[in-house]
């Protein structure tokens, strides 16, 4: 049983009911990989300035933060977001 603890922000579930169907599906499959095994490949995990992102497909990205086995989801959208973050 996996010690993971993800809070999903109020931002990130505002962004996430506006996102296409298939993509909400896509992110809830990403989700359940984070919950079991963060370093399953289908993540694709990796640092973007001060936060970290994981692939929901090839055009959708979730921006959280890691403070040791606790995943702050922050954001979700389209790669333009990781712009935001990867700038700083």
């Amino acid at each position: 049983m996996s010690d993971i603890r993800i809070i999903l922000t109020k931002t990130l579930r505002e962004e996430y009911r506006k996102l296409p169907k298939p993509i909400q599906k896509k992110f809830d499959k990403q989700l359940r990989f984070l919950a079991e095994n963060p370093k399953h490949p289908s993540l694709q995990i990796h640092r973007i300035a001060d936060h970290w992102e994981f692939y929901v497909d090839i055009h959708y990205r979730c921006i959280f933060q890691q403070e040791g086995n606790v995943y702050i989801l922050k954001h979700v959208g389209g790669h333009k977001l990781v712009d935001r973050f990867d700038r700083r």
